[in-house]
């Protein structure tokens, strides 16, 4: 079973940046064979997509409206996936989750695969 928690949120101006991590542990402490993703839900709206790996490891898929402004990476050694956000603007404000599961696609995830609780994203203007 994997488990996943997720960090690095909190209240920042609009402009500003934001790292999130994902720490991953379980069985598969590599998760070979797991896309993995982040993904946001917004207060009334449905959970989106953001950026993600495919279970390869390597391939990255973006939400083709952030490129540019939001990074994933991912160091297994400490087991934990990262979410860099810049240029933040206040619709960025959401929770913000991570997930992975054995599938080729990060997008996707279900909620049946494994999913961390959140973290709080607030973006002010």
């Amino acid at each position: 079973q994997v488990q996943l928690v997720e960090s690095g949120g909190g209240l920042v101006q609009a402009g500003g940046s934001l790292r999130l991590s994902c720490a991953y542990s379980g069985r598969t402490l590599t998760l070979s064979w797991y896309a993995m993703g982040w993904f946001r839900q917004a207060p009334g709206k449905d959970r989106e997509f953001l950026a993600g790996f495919g279970w390869d490891g390597s391939s990255t898929y973006y939400e083709d409206s952030l490129m540019g402004r939001f990074t994933i990476s991912r160091d297994n050694a400490k087991n934990t996936m990262y979410l860099q956000m810049n240029s933040l603007k206040p619709e960025d404000t959401a929770v913000y989750y991570c997930a992975a599961g054995k599938r080729p696609d990060p997008r996707v995830l279900y909620p049946s695969d494994a999913w961390g609780q959140g973290t709080q994203v607030t973006v002010s203007s």
